[in-house]
């Protein structure tokens, strides 16, 4: 008579390991929905910290205002040039004003500025709430009564949801500056046809769909990060942790929304 197949010793380690794995998974995102929904409850709450908000909004704008300049430019600039060869094949060339608009006001824009800011202040806000959890800071000031999650968190959300449209407005318009110096080195156009052609493929749902992005981007890095620092582990390598998961966990959800968003402002077109 034959026996039943026994679970070998590994296999119920297995299971119990990928068990404890799902579980941990769930209950991370249950901490996130408290976490997002703890942030619109209290962001409307007062007292309200608009001197700390503003100082926020300078640490994201104001000190990324020179790199957000120089790769913007960069980005118009090669971006031209190497469109120039495939259009030039086909004696387009005149199409080449159109096409960078359409490309940077409608995507690299915003995806460029919130990829920047996600490894330039994303990490930086992870790291710091992260070094003030470890070092027992926000836990002082829960003892001594005033609103840590107020303080820290809903403040640089609300900078990050603020600046980081400001920049990306201010990238597409360097870009197109970019854009217009190697049109006018290789074609020689002039600045008013260049915007002329620029802005004449452009809808208002182009505009409006890269500020719907930069605002999703500006707020998803602000709250991951503030989520990785806030919850960092104890000890100095929670820190680099949190700075490190902070930066790859906003990338990764901003390319998410970049194409959901894309796939939406598409059905409106």
């Amino acid at each position: 008579m034959d026996t039943p197949d026994k679970l070998t010793p590994a296999q119920p380690r297995r299971y119990s390991s990928f068990r404890r794995g799902l579980d941990n998974f769930f209950l991370s995102l249950y901490k996130i929905y408290l976490f997002v929904a703890r942030f619109f409850k209290e962001v409307f709450l007062p007292p309200y910290e608009w001197n700390e908000v503003i100082k926020q909004c300078y640490q994201v704008g104001v000190r990324s205002f020179t790199l957000i300049t120089v790769t913007g430019f960069i980005v118009g600039v090669i971006f031209t040039k190497q469109s120039r060869p495939s259009l030039s094949e086909f004696g387009a060339t005149s199409w080449l004003p159109s096409l960078v608009s359409i490309a940077i006001m409608r995507a690299l824009a915003p995806l460029v500025t919130a990829l920047i800011a996600a490894g330039k202040v994303g990490s930086s806000i992870g790291a710091e709430l992260g070094s003030m959890r470890v070092t027992e800071q926000i836990d002082a000031m829960e003892v001594s009564g005033t609103k840590p999650f107020k303080y820290l968190v809903c403040t640089r959300v609300i900078a990050t949801s603020l600046a980081i449209p400001l920049l990306a407005t201010y990238v597409g318009f360097i870009a197109l500056l970019g854009g217009f110096l190697n049109v006018n080195a290789g074609e020689g156009t002039s600045y008013s046809t260049y915007m002329q052609q620029v802005f004449e493929p452009l809808t208002f749902i182009d505009f409006e769909a890269s500020l719907v992005k930069s605002l999703v981007f500006g707020f998803t890095i602000g709250i991951v990060a503030c989520y990785q620092g806030y919850y960092a582990d104890k000890g100095t390598e929670g820190v680099g942790k949190a700075a490190n998961a902070s930066v790859v966990t906003a990338m990764f959800l901003v390319f998410i929304e970049e194409i959901i968003i894309v796939q939406i402002a598409g059905w409106f077109r």
